[in-house]
């Protein structure tokens, strides 16, 4: 009896408990499931992506070039949208985002619909200020604090940064990008975009309706991004900017200054220039004509321009011809009235009273023409093709730039596809000799080919980075090795050059005495290029600076500015006698940034000193030279 009672109480309760929890479970699912759908919907436990720090750029003295400066920006967060017409209105109206932009956008990120959207970046602070009550109306739209980038001065070689576009997205989206993400898009932010970039984090969170974290995954919910590598470039900022402020106002043209022994870059100047921070705003269409006009503000001129090099091509043909056994340094070639007959056609001299007789050694001296082509008529074309691709003047440097070009050199089956296969060969090579023609090069293969002369024939690949710093520090070689190789010139060609290119700064009559200064040796070869572009000549001048070891080499080209001795050579001078001025400065190592030191840093930062000053090749003494005719500065 007992037993049975116990039964039939426990069943009991057991059923009001079932009643109960069907009561409940009625209550949650019918009578306030609508509420709790809501409530549960605004949950959300979300991935969200915590944005590397972009390398900074830096000198060789850690000096600034490019740095991480504070922006204001304005997302959107798609799922909270409630009236898109008003969105879209507000948008128009202060950013000028069109409602087919806003609905693009929406559409790329409909499968992520909690992850914020990148509308607007780097937005003046009073315009933060004027609109952020407005945003009370917009709760999908919020202002925070992110980064861009401030290029401190005008140049070509850094590049810029730019908002990932949808071909880029779909090229690389595998690699981690978002449609967020800012990617190099010129110079050496795309070159070392893989260095610069760094890789993002991620925190696993849960935010309430809100966007309030509920703090449910405090712990291994977080991924740590890795910053991006900081760049410190051979680069000298007070160099880079004295280049800057000498070259002539209104013209185009580039100089570029490099180290003889290293190769690495000290000045690099192409105009006229472009300031890169125009590109970390919307580009309006007036900036954007600005940007494109006739000039070509944007046009790299060191890499990317490809010019006739006249005369500063000679000792190139002088090399094959002194090579091939063709001349001796004694030779005396054709004489020198005002010009040379080839055939039925007079090739002139520049000089039309004419130079006279002339050893190779004089003929680059005074830059005789005559010379040159009489040389050209013993020379094979496809050897001379061969010998100038050997001499690094027709291929790529391989700098570390995109978008270099190649020059260009033409050989018998160019001109036979070209012209026809009755093309006579020999009046192009008569041009081809002094630099005329169909011969291109850019100021940079040029500047390297002459850095090769003084570096007693050692071609060492042009370039920008010296070493990584922040979280990892890398030489240049363990980056990406250099190439150095040897010209095809035979060491006593070598030295005949050497003292043709004396000869030309330092002996009376030479076309390049506006470039010699007092205290150190300078060699050199003015250029006059006679081209499509307008009636006044290309002026060029290269020449290289030796105290008691090679130290550096600069490449001057002005675009239809007359006479490279006239033009080109002083404003060399210039340069070099900044230099010499500034010797000590800028050899000076500069102590690492505390921001940038580690123990193994330190260590690597003592033998860098060490070796940084260490001996070089003994330069050759001052030539010997013939006596001058007159002299000139105009070639």
């Amino acid at each position: 009896m007992i037993k049975n009672q116990t039964t039939v109480t426990f069943s009991l309760v057991l059923a009001i408990l079932f009643l109960l929890l069907a009561i409940s479970l009625f209550r949650l699912q019918v009578v306030e499931g609508a509420k709790y759908q809501r409530i549960a919907e605004s949950n959300f436990v979300r991935i969200r992506r915590i944005t590397a720090t972009r390398g900074e750029i830096y000198d060789h003295k850690y000096r600034p070039i490019v740095q991480n400066v504070p922006s204001q920006n304005l997302y959107l967060t798609s799922g909270k949208i409630k009236n898109l017409p008003d969105l879209s209105k507000f948008l128009e109206r202060n950013f000028g985002i069109s409602e087919s932009e806003l609905k693009d956008l929406i559409f790329k990120q409909r499968f992520k619909t909690y992850e914020e959207i990148l509308l607007a970046d780097n937005i003046p602070y009073e315009t933060v200020l004027t609109l952020s009550e407005e945003l009370n109306y917009y709760p999908e739209l919020s202002f925070r604090i992110g980064s861009t980038r401030n290029y401190l001065y005008p140049n070509h070689f850094t590049g810029y940064v730019g908002r990932i576009n949808e071909q880029e997205y779909e090229l690389y989206q595998k690699e981690d990008y978002s449609l967020n993400s800012y990617i190099g898009k010129t110079g050496l932010e795309r070159y070392y975009e893989v260095l610069l970039r760094g890789k993002d984090g991620r925190e696993i969170v849960q935010v309430d309706a809100q966007g309030h974290s509920l703090q449910l995954f405090e712990e291994g919910g977080y991924i740590e991004p890795l910053n991006g590598l900081s760049l410190v470039l051979t680069i000298d900022n007070d160099l880079q900017e004295f280049v800057a402020g000498i070259f002539p106002e209104g013209m185009k043209g580039a100089i570029v200054v490099s180290d003889i022994r290293s190769g690495g870059i000290l000045a690099y100047v192409s105009k006229p220039d472009y300031d890169p921070n125009l590109f970390m705003q919307k580009i309006s269409p007036e900036t954007w004509e600005y940007l494109n006009r006739a000039e070509k503000p944007m046009m790299d001129r060191i890499i990317y321009g490809t010019y006739p090099p006249g005369s500063v091509f000679k000792p190139v043909t002088a090399g094959i011809g002194l090579d091939r056994g063709l001349v001796t340094p004694e030779t005396r070639l054709a004489f020198c009235a005002g010009g040379l007959k080839v055939g039925n056609r007079f090739f002139r001299c520049w000089y039309s009273s004419g130079h006279g007789s002339t050893s190779i050694v004089d003929a680059l001296r005074v830059s005789c023409d005559t010379y040159f082509y009489d040389l050209s008529l013993k020379i094979n074309l496809d050897d001379f093709y061969n010998y100038v691709r050997d001499s690094h003047l027709y291929g790529r440097t391989g700098i570390d730039l995109p978008n270099e070009r190649q020059g260009f050199f033409p050989n018998t089956e160019w001109y036979r596809k070209t012209f026809g296969k009755q093309e006579g060969i020999i009046g192009h090579k008569v041009n081809l000799a002094i630099g005329q023609g169909e011969v291109l090069t850019t100021p940079l293969q040029i500047n390297a080919f002459y850095g090769a002369i003084a570096n007693n024939g050692l071609w060492v690949q042009p370039h920008l980075l010296k070493q990584t710093v922040g979280r990892g520090r890398l030489t240049r070689e363990q980056v990406m090795p250099l190439t150095k190789k040897k010209l095809p010139m035979k060491p006593e060609t070598l030295k005949t050059i050497q003292q043709g290119l004396w000869s030309v700064v330092n002996a009376p009559g030479g076309t390049g005495a506006n470039a010699r200064i007092n205290g150190a040796t300078i060699y050199g070869k003015t250029g006059s290029a006679e081209n499509v572009m307008g009636r006044k000549t290309h002026a060029w001048f290269c020449g290289y600076l030796v105290t008691n070891k090679p130290e550096i080499v600069v490449t001057v080209f002005l675009e239809n500015a007359g006479g490279g001795g006239a033009m080109a050579a002083p404003l060399t001078a210039k340069i070099f006698n900044y230099y010499m001025g500034n010797l000590e400065i800028i050899k000076q190592v500069a102590p690492l940034p505390p921001q940038f030191r580690t123990a193994e840093g330190i260590e690597e930062e003592e033998q860098e000193q060490g070796i940084e000053d260490s001996g070089f090749l003994t330069p050759e003494t001052e030539p010997s030279v013939s006596q001058p005719q007159e002299e000139s500065n105009v070639h």
